[in-house]
């Protein structure tokens, strides 16, 4: 998705057409004459394009509005551009021109010059159209409302042609007045020819000048690749806070000046800009303005999720805003995110913003103050990172109060994401208030689940809490049971009670969770007589049930004792299989994957499972299914040799850097040494796999692949490549869900310097 420019609905300018000099019958000339009806934007045929024009070019003011507002979502969708948008730049350019709704229609061509996705029409094709109008855009530089100027010079910087637009924009920039006009008509000259622009973008850094154009001076001398100074430095602190200052510009991506500084700074990679960018957030946390504090905490939690050096470089400039009740839930927030880099020197701030002593968050929870509670929640959750011995006695204390703490203590590190990590020491305290909150019926949601975990990672200390899970059980049907096998004794009544309560709910509780309590009362009793009456109705109820239940049964082997009475599911798990010769969903497909492997281990034919996966290798293809591939391809790993059939689908699967590394393991298993020469040799393998792990998608299995391959295989640049992976500072993993993209990037970074051992180093070989 590109920035690009839009504007909404309810800032849509009134305007109708004002120059008496073109005709409107002149200015929509042509516009039935275009195969509109066969033409294709974002929801299909644009033959409802004229009628927008139309109403764009007439007096109905709402109409306009409303097909300007339709422009910004069909022909120009979330930046991509389609067959449709090359023939309707023609009539928005003599539009705009022509006075109607000028400013946004050039707003609109511009994003559609911006876009480098195009959908249904050749690449290029809509920016050279927008280019070929600038004969129409160019006098509007020089036009009487300020905001046509601005969207003019944006629209004229995003069409490339510097050959066309430079005079234009060089001959505005010396006339022109306005602070923001000239910032955008900076920035425009900046993207059409950085070199010739360094003049103009290092004299707008002059204190005396409007702070809206030093604040573009600065971004340009960026944009620009101009060597930071002492003059750029102190051009931004003069101007925080800054976010207004860009308010009226058109780039989203620069809407917040300090946090694009930062990130340009950051991104050149070297040691001096990167301490450049660190002095800057020194400087602007440390100012008593709490909006520049939050523009900077802001831009200091960007750092973080850029570079691996942000975290330990900035953490003691932000540990003394906790002692600032305006800053302290954003500066928490940012540390939850870096937890296990902030040390114990923080500790007595937790515990006090946490509410264990002073003003701390219990008693602005009890005054009713909404941001403190959150604050409190926030502190705690930190805390149990940090010192969980001084974190389980305050979660008992305010344990509905405080969510994201119960959920960390829990092992819930992000959405999605559940670990082990935290220890958090066993706490009668705390066990009495889970027991608490778990009796009563009216706590739902994600509360008792995360209750349930933290009590199955005390397990038999927490024993006391068995009654309470069980009757909690329709609330949690998933997790309750493995909690309960966590917590069950070896013997007595409390044992039977849970025998009893788990065979109850594996044959009448709620539906989705039969199957883990049925699994749950195997692990317990060896009764396997549940457990296959609950996978064979997950597989008959299809969906991502069959997937489920295909795993489980692919575990009940002949070395778990069950093998015999788990071959009476062959038939049903067979039957689930869906049909080749029908057009397959995800759910399908993935549980064909499982259904294979799981037939595999019952029966121990590969056939039937080779046969599954050639069809579900055939059709993983697109953004939705290409996890699918990549379980297909680890089945197929683990078929070894019996997959050679395979070699096709997975060879044609190695330039995706997601499927890379799981087809590769699979080759590596399928094919004899013999094989591997020639293009599908180690060495090519390798390549395409440390390509994958750069990516970033999937690196665990990219690791695995990489060890699998072996010392021999890498090259010394590509072991160069690996100790990169663990050594540079810009994150590998730098998109996601952002409570996960640091831990998930410290990961990879701690399992490339393990691979990079065990392969011997940097310069072996």
């Amino acid at each position: 998705m590109h920035a690009g420019f839009f504007i909404p609905a309810d800032r849509i300018v009134s305007a109708v057409c004002q120059d008496p000099a073109m005709d409107l019958a002149d200015v929509l000339d042509g516009l039935d004459d275009r195969p509109w009806a066969a033409l294709q934007h974002a929801y299909g045929s644009a033959e409802d394009v004229p009628d927008g024009l139309r109403a764009v070019a007439g007096d109905d003011t709402e109409a306009a509005k409303e097909a300007l507002y339709e422009f910004y979502g069909n022909i120009w969708h979330q930046g991509t551009v389609y067959a449709a948008t090359v023939e309707a730049v023609p009539f928005l350019a003599r539009l705009a021109a022509a006075g109607c709704h000028s400013a946004e229609l050039l707003g609109l061509l511009g994003s559609i010059a911006e876009s480098e996705d195009a959908h249904g029409v050749a690449p290029g094709a809509c920016r050279a159209a927008v280019v070929a109008q600038l004969p129409l855009l160019l006098p509007l530089l020089a036009a009487e409302d300020a905001q046509v100027r601005q969207a003019a010079a944006w629209a004229i910087g995003h069409t490339g042609a510097q050959a066309e637009a430079w005079p234009g924009l060089e001959r505005r920039w010396a006339e022109e007045r306005g602070g923001v006009v000239r910032a955008e008509l900076l920035a425009a000259m900046v993207r059409l020819d950085p070199a010739a622009s360094a003049k103009a973008a290092t004299g707008a850094l002059d204190p005396a000048g409007p702070a809206e154009l030093r604040v573009a001076g600065v971004l340009a001398c960026l944009d620009a690749g101009l060597p930071w100074g002492v003059a750029h430095h102190d051009a931004v602190l003069s101007v925080l806070p800054a976010d207004e200052l860009v308010s009226e510009r058109f780039d989203e991506e620069q809407r917040e000046p300090l946090r694009a500084v930062v990130d340009a700074l950051l991104r050149r990679d070297t040691d001096e800009d990167r301490e450049a960018a660190f002095r800057l957030l020194d400087a602007a946390l440390g100012r008593e303005d709490p909006q520049v504090r939050g523009e900077a905490v802001w831009a200091a939690d960007h750092a973080c999720l850029v570079s691996r050096a942000a975290p330990a470089r900035l953490v003691p400039a932000l540990v003394p805003l906790l002692d600032d009740p305006l800053s302290a839930s954003s500066v928490l927030s940012l540390l939850g995110k870096v937890a296990e880099q902030v040390g114990r020197a923080v500790v007595p701030s937790l515990v006090r913003l946490a509410g264990g002593g002073g003003d701390g968050g219990r008693d602005r929870d009890r005054e009713g103050d909404e941001d403190g509670g959150d604050t409190a929640d926030l502190a705690l959750a930190l805390l149990v990172t940090v010192a969980p011995e001084r974190a389980a006695e305050l979660l008992a204390a305010e344990l509905p109060r405080r969510p994201r703490a119960l959920a960390v203590a829990a092992g819930a590190r992000g959405p999605g994401e559940n670990t082990n990590e935290v220890a958090l020491p066993f706490s009668p305290a705390l066990l009495d208030a889970a027991r608490r909150r778990l009796a009563d019926p009216a706590v739902t949601g994600n509360e008792p689940i995360h209750l349930a975990l933290l009590l199955a990672l005390w397990g038999g200390r927490a024993a006391a809490a068995v009654p309470q899970l069980l009757d909690a059980l329709p609330r949690i049907p998933l997790v309750g049971p493995k909690a309960l096998v966590a917590l069950c004794p070896t013997e007595g009544a409390v044992r039977e009670r849970v025998e009893n309560g788990l065979r109850e709910a594996a044959l009448r509780g709620p539906g989705d969770g039969r199957l883990a309590s049925a699994r749950a009362l195997h692990e317990l009793t060896g009764d396997v007589r549940p457990l296959l009456d609950a996978i064979r109705n997950k597989v008959a109820g299809g969906g991502y049930g069959v997937r489920e239940a295909a795993q489980v049964a692919a575990g009940l082997t002949p070395a778990t004792g069950v093998g015999p009475a788990a071959a009476e599911l062959v038939p049903a798990l067979r039957g689930a299989l869906s049909d080749p010769a029908q057009q397959r969903n995800m759910p399908q497909l993935d549980g064909d994957v499982e259904l294979a492997g799981a037939l595999w281990r019952l029966t121990g034919d590969t056939t039937e499972a080779v046969r599954v996966l050639e069809g579900v290798l055939a059709e993983a293809g697109g953004a939705w299914f290409r996890w699918t591939g990549v379980r297909a391809a680890r089945l197929a790993a683990r078929l070894g040799s019996t997959a050679r059939p395979l070699r096709p689908a997975l060879e044609g699967m190695l330039t995706d850097p997601l499927h890379a590394p799981a087809a590769t393991l699979a080759l590596l298993a399928a094919l004899p040494e013999e094989e591997l020469r020639g293009q599908l040799n180690r060495t090519a393998l390798a390549d395409l796999v440390l390509a994958s792990a750069e990516d970033g998608t999937d690196p665990d299995a990219a690791f695995e692949a990489l060890t699998a391959l072996g010392t021999r295989a890498l090259t010394t640049e590509q072991r160069h490549r690996l100790a990169a992976l663990a050594d540079r500072d810009p994150r590998v993993v730098d998109s996601g869900l952002e409570d996960q993209i640091i831990r998930k990037d410290e990961r990879l970074r701690t399992r490339a310097r393990t691979v990079l051992a065990d392969l011997g180093g940097r310069d072996a070989g």
